[in-house]
């Protein structure tokens, strides 16, 4: 095992309803195999007590773990990582996603194509506009001009502004995304009646985690569909949100990789919860990792890669929106050199 951390840049200061970041350090991991090398990328995120420090001891403790069982049986590897620690998920998934990796390119066929699916059946990706000022967000807007759909943060008491200058600057699709920031179910309803005027797709995250009776509540009154995303990491978490929820996003970070995220996504079906994969801010490997499960879902919001300035390695591309996933065995991400 190989770790290396990255400082990614960003394009522009991030902005939600939790606060603001001009830069992610990540650790990035490398395992290696009969001469082959499968990548992974762990992009943590304080909200779930994790941190550069706690992922990089994670990875580290890790290696008598990832010596004891062959990665050739990497269903069974990949489940003893995450039953091995309770947390640092991100952690989890930069190894499970270096395993896929690293099977798949010795197996010379894509992941995706090792799962099966038709990479022309990617869907459109939501492009993120973060907090800021009405002004500045309407030139976010005007740049991302090749996206048909925007992702609007909310959440903060300059709603009614961001979305008034929202909607004086284009008329696309917009989806909205609270992050926790509302704060009890009546100024989440009233909101959510008001943003239904506005041709809003669905509203992410209403309200903060665990208060799944008040989301139940808003679901029985709500004009859009509730998505949710800090209240969800894991398949155990599926059940008790189905009735609160009409969706889920999926994120790997959160997940702890792609094969419990792939368990997510048929266990979502069962509950007949729509599906969105999204994602942290993220380099084009944990990007284009998760890409290769979207044909499996309803919506994409993997944007995270174009926030920055600096991406170490390249992969999955956008044409007019769309995902294009890589050719090539494993994931498919090279280095940026």
């Amino acid at each position: 095992m190989t770790l290396k951390t990255h400082r990614l840049e960003l394009k522009h200061t991030w902005t939600i309803a939790r606060g603001s970041t001009d830069f992610k350090e990540y650790n990035f991991v490398e395992l290696q195999a009969e001469g082959i090398t499968g990548i992974g990328e762990a992009a943590h995120n304080v909200r779930y007590g994790e941190s550069l420090e706690s992922i990089q001891k994670f990875l580290v403790d890790s290696q008598p773990l990832l010596e004891s069982i062959s990665y050739k049986k990497f269903y069974s590897l990949g489940q003893s990582i995450l039953e091995w620690q309770e947390g640092q998920n991100a952690a989890k998934a930069a190894l499970d996603i270096a395993l896929l990796d690293l099977i798949t390119k010795r197996l010379k066929v894509s992941l995706y194509e090792y799962w099966g699916l038709n990479k022309s059946k990617t869907p459109v990706t939501s492009y993120s506009i973060g907090i800021d000022k009405p002004e500045i967000m309407q030139e976010k807007i005007r740049a991302a001009a090749e996206f048909p759909i925007l992702k609007i943060k909310l959440g903060s008491d300059n709603d009614e502004a961001i979305m008034a200058a929202v909607r004086a600057a284009t008329g696309r699709v917009v989806r909205v995304d609270a992050n926790e920031g509302w704060k009890d179910r009546q100024e989440a309803l009233e909101k959510i009646q008001w943003l239904a005027k506005m041709n809003v797709e669905f509203v992410e995250q209403p309200l903060p985690a665990h208060r799944l009776d008040e989301v139940a509540w808003l679901r029985e009154r709500s004009p859009l569909p509730l998505i949710a995303d800090e209240d969800v990491k894991t398949t155990k978490d599926l059940p008790a949100l189905a009735r609160a929820y009409h969706g889920i996003n999926i994120k790997i970070m959160k997940s702890g990789g792609l094969q419990e995220a792939l368990r997510m996504i048929h266990v979502a079906r069962a509950l007949s919860l729509k599906i969105m994969l999204g994602c942290m801010i993220e380099s084009s490997l944990g990007i284009t990792a998760a890409a290769h499960l979207s044909p499996l879902v309803d919506w994409a919001d993997l944007d995270g890669n174009l926030l920055i300035k600096n991406d170490p390695y390249r992969g999955v591309k956008v044409e007019q929106g769309r995902l294009i996933l890589p050719e090539g065995p494993g994931l498919g991400v090279e280095e940026n050199l």
